[in-house]
């Protein structure tokens, strides 16, 4: 976690710019934030590239974007999991990929675990997360069993204590897809807009091909 590196000035532009987008009525967010160009704009920008490169290297791109927004009207829990899924051109029947599905006109396929192991998530907070706004929970290192079963996942919530990701408005978290993560319901809810983007740095095999590539 980063401590603020978005400038307010952007922060507001970023707001802004989403409640203009049709879909904002959607419960909690949208999908295919890479669809628009000031989101494009925003996974180049220095402070994102910098969080994004430190990890994975000079090469890399993001690859997907979401946006989540809990608040009164959609003080919603996630449970725990592993980000699992890629998003693709086209389906394609590769070894080792699969179970496919469509999420908001997009093909996505659950990626080997080797890929996600060189994949970063990176979340730009549009506003203050404290510790009763439903902030991100973490389980330090978990990424490194690889993927995790139903009953391996509760063990492992069950023997390790969690991390909270609380943030100020402007700062920056990244952590690795299959990191499990989950996010309680807000006991004071109000927003907690996140921009989350998926970086990777390599090509797809088999004829895959990124569905975004930013």
């Amino acid at each position: 976690m980063t401590g603020p590196v978005i400038e307010p000035a952007t922060l507001c532009s970023i707001i802004t710019s989403l409640a203009t987008e049709s879909n904002t009525h959607l419960r909690g967010g949208m999908r295919n934030l890479l669809d628009l160009p000031w989101v494009c704009e925003l996974a180049r920008s220095t402070p994102v590239r910098e969080a994004a490169s430190s990890v994975l290297g000079l090469d890399c791109f993001a690859v997907r974007g979401l946006f989540f927004d809990k608040s009164v009207d959609a003080n919603w829990r996630v449970p725990w999991h592993q980000d699992l899924t890629v998003a693709v051109r086209e389906k394609h029947e590769v070894e080792g990929f699969g179970p496919w599905s469509i999420k908001a006109n997009v093909h996505h396929v659950q990626a080997p675990e080797i890929l996600l192991t060189h994949m970063l998530a990176v979340r730009i907070h549009l506003d203050d997360c404290g510790p009763n706004n439903g902030p991100l929970r973490l389980i330090p290192n978990s990424h490194s069993i690889g993927i995790l079963s139903p009953a391996s996942i509760e063990k492992c919530v069950t023997d390790r204590e969690p991390e909270v990701g609380v943030a100020e408005a402007g700062s920056i978290l990244g952590f690795r897809p299959l990191l499990l993560h989950a996010s309680s319901s807000a006991s004071e809810p109000c927003h907690r807009r996140v921009i989350h983007l998926e970086f990777a740095a390599f090509t797809l095999p088999g004829g895959l091909e990124w569905r975004w590539r930013v």
